[in-house]
């Protein structure tokens, strides 16, 4: 039709010396002629059209139910193409959500590797407890240990030097964030995190399956694995997750709102990328209150997801560590389930993922069933939770390591942990004349130098050195407390 649509535009010849009311009279009387050429020729197209494809022996034809919607199947018609994910890959068709998972004979069987293994070097008479070393390419983890959270490849108002200073020897830095900043082909350029962020020691990145599923819509009373981000202007009542399938998940970036793509394959590719000594499959993180068919689904898909991130890292290991992520919630069977088939599987360590329940006590029953299940020639992992109570919840079923923003982010508020007067909050005016250190048996910078009242002063002041120097002798308190738990089990006593 662009025929007719160039003559309705078609402007008359311009006739010298007529007056104004001639014009009109001219133009008024062209404008029937227009609209019948202008007729004619959509006319001649239609016909013209219609000719072509009766030549061509074309007739028009029933679209099943199952082709893209809106296909046309008029004379002519191209046969419909395969539909194609954003990223360019064909969509992974529907399947059933309770699919089970490839079995173990798909998979090579588990062999300690020479770069990583697990060392047990006492275990507890008094409990499942034990005391171990885990050999990784950038050093030693002596556990049950404490692993601080480094998010962006830096903890929060310290320097990550401070965690040798403070006993600590492993740090979480999440795939989620550096896949948005600054990206996981700078940070491959720069050599790989631990060049990137100058750090010769450990470091586990978890697959930023948290994250993206923390950024959808949640309800009251999901549980604390469910907490949103802090707000986002990109973020609508709905959340910053646009959808979760089969394939993976596709989210909003919280930084500037554009999409992106997160699979199996690609948490994974990320994570090569970053070069961690430790890295974490993608999996699903249902709340804490959920319909028990749903969490069903959710479990197997999250074993299906955490097959392909296996098969992944298999193809190109780079002496990278890969462990499972348990799952099941509070359910015992699908606990049970999940820790049975992910064992199968030749990954390197487990972590307990998932909601680990509403209170340390809750925290403490699960890990007392779902321990036993795990191979114990390997590590164990508790993903998000850190505080004291439930690392001492979950020390005497054998779990090794912890992470969590707990104590880091406590300092940030105003609190500290100490073996003397428990938790202080250093806001409080009573601290404004106190001229003794936080805590005397404490060897960090803030005991040994400063007293509570320059603290407070630091603190009331809005001066960064109060979060630093509160964040430092926080990550010693959790140095000690787990030197401590090491030596208690040691002697049998845990």
């Amino acid at each position: 039709i662009a025929a007719p649509h160039r003559a309705r535009r078609a402007r008359a010849p311009r006739v010298v010396g007529m007056s104004a009311a001639a014009k009109g009279g001219r133009e008024a009387a062209k404008r029937p002629r227009a609209l019948i050429e202008s007729t004619r020729a959509l006319v001649k197209l239609i016909d013209d059209g219609m000719a072509g494809a009766a030549s061509r022996g074309h007739a028009t034809a029933a679209v099943d139910e199952n082709d893209a919607a809106g296909a046309s199947a008029a004379a002519g018609a191209a046969p419909a193409k395969k539909k194609r994910s954003r990223s360019g890959k064909p969509q992974v068709p529907k399947i059933d959500p309770l699919t089970p998972p490839p079995p173990a004979s798909e998979f090579p069987p588990y062999a300690p590797r020479d770069f990583f293994r697990y060392e047990l070097i006492h275990q507890s008479k008094k409990s499942n407890a034990r005391v171990g070393r885990i050999h990784t390419p950038h050093g030693v983890i002596d556990t049950p240990g404490f692993v601080a959270v480094g998010t962006m490849g830096a903890l929060k108002a310290v320097p990550h030097q401070e965690l040798q200073a403070a006993n600590l020897q492993l740090m979480f830095s999440n795939t989620y964030h550096l896949m948005l900043q600054p990206g996981a082909d700078l940070v491959v350029n720069a050599g790989g995190l631990h060049a990137f962020i100058g750090r010769d020691a450990p470091i586990i990145t978890d697959s930023g399956g948290f994250q993206v599923f923390s950024l959808g819509n949640t309800s009251q009373g999901e549980g604390p694995e469910m907490k949103s981000r802090r707000p986002s202007k990109h973020k609508s009542e709905e959340g910053l997750l646009l959808r979760v399938n089969e394939e993976g998940v596709v989210f909003k970036s919280y930084r500037d709102g554009k999409k992106v793509e997160l699979t199996p394959e690609s948490a994974v590719l990320a994570q090569k990328k970053l070069g961690a000594d430790i890295i974490i499959p993608l999996d699903e993180l249902p709340p804490y209150r959920i319909d028990p068919e749903a969490l069903r689904r959710s479990v197997y898909m999250s074993h299906r997801w955490e097959a392909r991130s296996l098969r992944t890292h298999l193809e190109d290991v780079r002496r990278q560590a890969m462990y499972a992520v348990v799952h099941g919630g509070v359910d015992a069977a699908l606990r049970k389930l999940s820790a049975e088939y992910l064992s199968s599987l030749p990954f390197d360590g487990f972590a307990i993922g998932g909601s680990l329940g509403k209170d340390p006590t809750e925290f403490g029953e699960l890990m007392a069933y779902v321990m036993p299940l795990l191979p114990r020639d390997r590590p164990t992992h508790v993903l998000g939770i850190g505080d004291e109570t439930s690392i001492r919840a979950g020390v005497p079923h054998g779990a090794d390591t912890f992470d969590s923003t707990f104590p880091t982010r406590a300092a940030r508020h105003g609190t500290l942990l100490t073996r003397t007067h428990g938790r202080v909050n250093i806001r409080r005016r009573e601290n404004a004349e106190m001229f003794e250190p936080p805590c005397a048996l404490c060897p960090c910078r803030l005991c040994t130098s400063h007293t509570r009242a320059y603290l407070h002063h630091l603190d009331k002041a809005n001066e960064p050195m109060a979060q630093e120097l509160a964040t430092s002798h926080n990550l010693h308190y959790m140095g000690w407390l787990m030197g401590d738990i090491r030596e208690k089990i040691l002697n049998d006593e845990i």
